[in-house]
């Protein structure tokens, strides 16, 4: 499986809603400028940022105003708006991450392992000098407490083990998911789906989403 996801984030395999994302993961690596000294974290993102303002300047890639009276909730991470009674919008500033590329990587993983909310990204948009990657996903209702024995119990079953609390690791993927109560994984028709942030150890993958559905 992880041959795959890498071909994923190379771009030698397709995933949904992948083309776009790929095409500027892409531009990202090929138009990096060489360094022969350390780049910190915050020089890399800074001019990823640069790059991504160049990309979307020359492929007409900006989202020029969003209704803010559809606005739904916003944490740390993301804004969310409602774009219709089916989807939503979100707004991600990558605040979580070291650069661009690791967030694109993102949504490519959470695309492949759950293609039902897949993030579709559309554009990007920019406030107050703060980049944000703008992207569309299927909208999903709570009508059930969560109960989080099932939590447990699916996870369990794929692989995760339960490192403290409600965190939990798979050690063959790297994959860490945290803090997962009930207020940050919904139920709908007895399916979850999680509300927060997931992540991967770097050496491996990284990916960070909202509102998933667990198979």
């Amino acid at each position: 499986m992880k041959h795959e996801l890498q071909n994923i984030i190379s771009g030698k395999s397709q995933v949904r809603h992948g083309d776009t994302i790929q095409t500027i993961s892409g531009y990202l690596r090929k138009s990096k400028s060489p360094s022969g000294t350390f780049e910190s974290g915050k020089q890399i993102k800074s001019e990823e940022t640069a790059l991504i303002k160049q990309f979307c300047n020359r492929n007409n890639f900006w989202i020029t105003s969003i209704n803010i009276n559809t606005f739904i909730s916003s944490g740390a991470e993301q804004k969310v708006y409602l774009q219709n009674k089916h989807k939503v919008i979100k707004l991600n500033d990558s605040i979580y991450y070291e650069c661009w590329k690791d967030y694109l990587n993102n949504l490519l993983l959470n695309n492949y392992f759950f293609s039902d909310t897949a993030y579709q990204l559309i554009g990007f948009y920019e406030e107050s000098d703060v980049l944000y990657a703008v992207v569309e996903q299927k909208f999903v209702e709570s009508d059930s407490d969560t109960e989080l024995e099932n939590v447990k119990y699916f996870l369990t079953s794929n692989g995760f083990v339960n490192t403290r609390n409600n965190d939990y690791f798979n050690p063959e993927l790297g994959i860490i998911l945290e803090d997962l109560h009930d207020e940050n994984v919904l139920t709908f028709r007895g399916g979850l789906f999680l509300s927060i942030p997931f992540s991967i150890l770097q050496r491996h993958f990284t990916i960070h989403n909202r509102r998933r559905k667990l198979y």
